[in-house]
């Protein structure tokens, strides 16, 4: 329970004074996560509870073959997601915020962001979603001896690299997106070791990134770039309550143009969503694993030793502390859902019934429990975009059925949720086949908002039991404050008995196991999506 939920009147009015102590005094901690559809602040309070938020809608571009954002948009969104929290303090408790006790910042893992000696940005932000970088992720996995998917930074650098591209000579630093807000608000060059893990491969003995692997890619390059040094050009490591900078005067206005903010903020170490989407889920110890669903789809499984063989399905990078995970990374995941919402919503509102989208949507995911087990011989692909674990460079969203299938609205929807689960089902069999076993499975994000759909299908899907707390509509942001928060903590404990203790002690945890008859319908679903991929690979070349 939150500090103002409580039952009584007086104590409500109590515990609204205790929180406006909190703001005034500094005794909270600031999240912010720039996701694919959406940036999100969350406030939290001593005890972890979420006390506001605040948000801002934006969207990537596609240019020049591209998935790209903006510079201009990512500060003007993360201006409107600030102010839109303060607003959200500012009308539950009556202050307005000066200072936090801790800020932290997250963002959509990998991608591409280069820059000059004069910190000037040298090509378009390079996002996850771009899969132009296949030649050279399959040399580089082929030399490192680990794999390098096509969404990782150093395949956007060396493709461009071997694409003998014109900025390539002038670039002095490369990070992610995280680390690009957290430089800009610290003027710290650091990143956060999750987020690390997809820019470069980590050593998990050092906790930083691989040496030997660092040398082998400087040798790589010597003949078309003499003395490049790569470990020069990444953002320096940091583990989870480790310092990594405070706000400065120019940070503070960069997020709060009104001038109310003041410098001085600790910041935590700069996430990727598969860190904070771990913490958010308390899945940072060997045998747990989480999966968040958004504009992608991905499952983070904490390992209790190296797998035995590299696989391309796979992508092995670390927790918030450095332990390994393997990452099953789908690039589409819920964004053809609420495409179909956006659709339904509209012809509720010409019906002269219009809806919440929220609404709109929890009523869709409800229908779709009652639909076939296996979704009634339909099938529905979500890519949007490529996807590297079915080996589709684009993506063209389809709905595909036979004459003799049953198109209701149920079954629809139950198949537009399973081909949101889809891909990921078949990473999830790699792992299996190395017998990796799971204790718990967490899901968050706001596809779980909807109690009891997504969740029990989603079990169905991997075949485990699914978990979703009370915090899953929150995510990332509000992981990432957790972890801005665990920076007064880190000296006293590790951050797998923070979260235990501290954070979800009480937490309210919702267990579905799989359904017999759905796992059935799923696997009978699974086999017509895998025939079916020939159709997704025919209408990409013909459209």
């Amino acid at each position: 329970m939150s500090q103002n939920e409580t039952p009584d009147g007086v104590d409500q009015q109590a515990a609204v004074a205790q929180v406006r102590d909190d703001i005034v005094a500094g005794r909270t901690a600031l999240g912010i996560e720039l996701g694919s559809t959406r940036i999100k602040a969350c406030l939290i309070g001593p005890d972890s509870a979420p006390i506001a938020a605040g948000g801002h809608e934006w969207e990537n571009q596609f240019v020049d073959r591209r998935w790209t954002y903006s510079l201009e948009d990512v500060w003007s969104g993360l201006q409107a997601a600030y102010a839109s929290l303060v607003a959200d303090v500012e009308e539950r408790y009556g202050v307005t915020p000066t200072t936090f006790g801790a800020l932290g910042v997250s963002a959509m893992m990998h991608g591409y962001l280069a820059f000059d000696a004069s910190d000037e940005l040298l090509v378009p932000f390079r996002t996850w979603r771009n899969t132009s970088t296949g030649p050279a992720s399959a040399e580089l996995s082929q030399l490192l001896g680990h794999n390098i998917p096509l969404r990782w930074s150093i395949a956007h650098l060396y493709q461009a690299v071997l694409d003998d591209e014109p900025h390539v000579p002038q670039i002095s630093f490369v990070t992610t997106l995280a680390g690009y807000v957290h430089w800009r608000l610290t003027g710290e060059k650091v990143l956060g070791v999750g987020d690390a893990s997809g820019m470069f491969p980590i050593d998990t003995g050092s906790r930083d990134y691989d040496a030997r692997m660092l040398d082998q890619f400087d040798t790589l390059v010597a003949d078309r770039r003499p003395g490049t040094r790569l470990v020069d050009l990444l953002p320096a490591v940091r583990l989870a309550g480790q310092d990594a900078g405070r706000l400065t005067a120019q940070g503070a206005a960069l997020l709060d143009p009104t001038g109310t903010l003041a410098a001085g903020v600790p910041l935590c170490p700069p996430e990727g969503d598969a860190g904070t989407g771990m913490v958010a889920t308390n899945s940072v110890a060997p045998r747990t694993a989480n999966i968040s669903v958004g504009t992608s789809i991905f499952a983070m499984v904490v390992l209790e030793k190296p797998l035995t063989q590299v696989h391309d399905e796979l992508d092995l990078v670390t927790t918030p502390s450095g332990d390994l995970v393997a990452m099953v990374h789908c690039n589409n995941g819920a964004s053809e859902l609420a495409e179909w919402a956006d659709v339904f919503g509209r012809f509720a509102t010409a019906l002269g019934h219009p809806s919440s989208p929220d609404d709109v949507f929890g009523a869709l995911l409800r229908e779709a429990l009652d639909g076939d087990a296996d979704g009634g011989g339909l099938l529905a692909y979500n890519y949007l975009s490529g996807e590297p674990i079915t080996g589709l460079a684009e993506g063209r969203p389809l709905f595909v059925r036979t004459p003799d299938s049953r198109l209701t609205l149920a079954n629809f929807m139950r198949t537009q949720v399973y081909g949101a689960f889809g891909t990921l089902s078949l990473g999830m069999r790699v792992l299996a086949a190395e017998g990796v076993e799971l204790d718990a499975m967490f899901a968050h994000g706001g596809l779980f908002r909807t109690a009891g759909v997504a969740q029990r299908l989603l079990a169905a899907a991997v075949g485990a039991p699914v978990a979703v707390g009370s915090a899953a509509g929150e995510g990332g942001a509000w992981g990432i404050a957790v972890l801005a928060a665990y920076l007064e903590h880190a000296a006293e404990q590790d951050l797998g008995t923070y979260l235990a203790e501290r954070v979800f002690g009480e937490a309210q945890i919702d267990v579905v196991a799989p359904d017999p008859q759905d796992v059935r319908g799923f696997a009978a679903y699974l086999d017509r999506y895998e025939a079916g991929l020939a159709i997704e690979r025919a209408a990409a070349d013909a459209i």
